[in-house]
């Protein structure tokens, strides 16, 4: 029998998802890819399908330390409206302003090099709205004046995915998106006016 068409156990496909952590912290895979192949992992029935869930990537032992790009401490914006996504690569801790102004953060290609990430987000008489993958555990905590602070798309709560915790101080507007996989390449209206057809997450 071929071994691609094995069946896998459950001591395998944990073992591919702890893989899968090792490489997101490494800085190999952002959040985005992270959750969809924890997800083809969990759902491998074969060998073969865990393989490819795992393609791409280099055996952990055999791996070396490479060059890291410096982590975005603080994404501002004032009296503007600035837009940051990509390939931004977060520490423990990184900070975003508005001053009279709007930001847009999209997480969803971030790379991360702790499992629990803390993003202190300060609107002063401005609007931020952040974009995490669907799949992250995400917690919003804090509050606004003269504005609000919500949440919207489903809530997750996997013991398998990284944490990011949003901390909201300030007087403005904060939205946080949880985007869903199949909307990888929509633009920020088209996710906004598919995430808002659905409840508000309760606070």
């Amino acid at each position: 029998m071929d071994d691609a068409s094995v069946r896998v156990s459950d001591a395998e496909r944990e073992q591919a998802v702890l893989a899968l952590r090792e490489h997101l912290l490494a800085g190999r895979l952002t959040l985005e890819e992270f959750t969809d192949r924890v997800g083809a992992a969990l759902g491998a029935r074969v060998h073969a399908e865990l393989t490819r869930a795992q393609a791409g990537l280099p055996e952990l032992f055999a791996t070396a330390a490479g060059s890291r790009r410096t982590p975005t401490r603080l994404i501002g914006a004032l009296f503007s409206h600035v837009m940051r996504r990509g390939r931004l690569r977060l520490g423990k801790r990184a900070l975003a302003v508005s001053v009279l102004g709007d930001v847009d953060l999209d997480l969803r290609n971030v790379i991360i090099d702790q499992w629990q990430t803390t993003l202190i987000v300060v609107p002063a008489l401005g609007n931020i709205d952040v974009y995490v993958p669907e799949g992250v555990n995400t917690i919003l905590s804090g509050g606004t004046l003269l504005g609000h602070s919500r949440e919207w798309g489903r809530d997750t709560d996997r013991a398998d995915a990284p944490v990011i915790r949003i901390r909201v101080l300030g007087a403005g507007t904060v939205d946080v998106w949880r985007v869903p996989q199949d909307m990888g390449d929509a633009s920020y209206d088209e996710v906004i006016r598919r995430l808002e057809g659905r409840k508000e997450l309760p606070g």
